[in-house]
């Protein structure tokens, strides 16, 4: 014959115990020799903190990778842009078929001695 003992538990751990072992175990008994079990085997106190959880560090990496879009949008945006147009710039530059005769600044200006010859 089976022998039972009475533990005593507040009700709201009795109730979380309760449901937990419906949906892992066959029985109450199963539950916390499997929870024992787990303790003992695997040489941890159930008191530890393991740190971090799985959905934190994605959170954490989620954030990151944000921040590094941002940077790279930024470098896109300020520094490839204007590059490129310094460098298309300086190619209209060398084309020869661009060229054009320049004016002279004097050539502009009224005011020089110059201008009414």
């Amino acid at each position: 014959m089976k022998v039972y003992i009475n533990i005593r538990f507040k009700k709201k751990i009795a109730e979380r115990f309760q449901q937990f072992s419906k949906t892992h175990y066959k029985s109450h008994t199963e539950t916390m020799a499997g929870m024992l079990d787990f303790f003992f085997y695997n040489e941890i106190s159930p008191k530890e903190n393991f740190g971090p959880t799985g959905r934190r560090i994605e959170n954490s990496l989620k954030k990151r990778i944000n921040a590094v879009i941002a940077i790279m949008k930024d470098v896109e945006k300020n520094k490839a842009n204007p590059t490129l147009a310094i460098l298309q710039s300086l190619m209209e530059a060398t084309d020869p078929k661009n060229k054009q005769p320049k004016k002279r600044d004097y050539e502009e200006d009224d005011t020089h001695p110059d201008f009414y010859k």
